[in-house]
């Protein structure tokens, strides 16, 4: 809630100009109606996003109301000091940080392709090498031979998950057709977002390191930049500013290829229970 309601107001003035309106996702509906407190042109979609069926939900809330969107921003996450399992079977980090993102991103790719110049800003951690795909165990369920402790899951949980977003941003360029410009960025350590599901010890320490962290309007600037003036690449990587190749060896197009196949194909395995 935090990252729209920083774009919202920096974009505060253009955005009365132009009479666009934003439309913000999440699962807390007291930070929702705050959103909303700002102007009767910031709505408010209640949903929780690690759901495949809630997230499809608003993606047809969004088709029917909203015919055209010009930018599409994503950055749902969630710190889980254990491994958590969906209603659908999913882990919690790969469906909430990955898999609602590309269901995002496609499921609206023809309101995107309706827009002028569309623009999906993807949050994540492009530039981070650390962590890797576990292609035969992509819910780190302890299959093949892994053994994952509450220790060591978490934090595989969440690299898997932001390789995953790196490759989602390469698929996307490169098969969906859309016209819209996709960015992966990273902002680096923000000061922002929900502690209340980590740990007290953890918290203290995120806390306390916080002060070196970067405000939440720093972190927002570039994402208001490009969704006013959307590059021309299918594909921008940026990690704190700093362009990131895209021959980096976590942007891997066959991968990327690899990914997305599986992924195309897992709405429609949850659906055939």
């Amino acid at each position: 809630m935090q990252l729209v309601e920083a774009v919202r107001l920096t974009t505060q003035q253009d955005q009365h100009r132009r009479g666009d309106e934003v439309v913000a996702i999440g699962s807390n509906p007291a930070k929702g109606r705050s959103v909303q407190a700002l102007s009767d042109r910031v709505h408010f979609l209640r949903a929780d996003l690690r759901s495949v069926a809630e997230t499809r939900r608003v993606v047809d809330v969004i088709r029917d109301r909203w015919p055209t969107v010009d930018a599409l921003v994503l950055c749902a996450n969630r710190q889980s000091p254990r491994r958590v399992v969906t209603d659908e079977g999913l882990e919690q980090t790969f469906a909430l940080y990955y898999l609602s993102r590309y269901l995002l991103s496609h499921g609206l790719r023809d309101q995107l392709d309706t827009a002028e110049r569309p623009v999906v800003v993807n949050v994540a951690g492009v530039g981070i090498t650390r962590g890797s795909i576990h292609w035969a165990d992509l819910q780190l369920a302890g299959g093949s031979g892994t053994a994952w402790s509450t220790r060591s899951c978490r934090p595989a949980a969440q690299l898997q998950a932001g390789r995953a977003n790196d490759l989602l941003g390469v698929d996307f360029a490169a098969r969906s057709g859309a016209r819209a410009r996709y960015v992966l960025y990273h902002p680096g350590f923000t000061r922002s977002g929900d502690l209340s599901t980590l740990p007290a010890p953890v918290r203290g320490v995120v806390r306390a390191a916080s002060v070196f962290a970067r405000p939440v309007g720093r972190s927002v600037h570039p994402v208001v930049a490009w969704i006013d003036d959307p590059p021309s690449a299918a594909l921008t990587a940026s990690d704190r500013g700093r362009p990131v190749p895209l021959s980096t060896g976590t942007l891997d197009p066959a991968a990327a290829r690899r990914l997305g196949a599986l992924t195309d194909e897992l709405p429609a395995r949850l659906d055939g229970g």
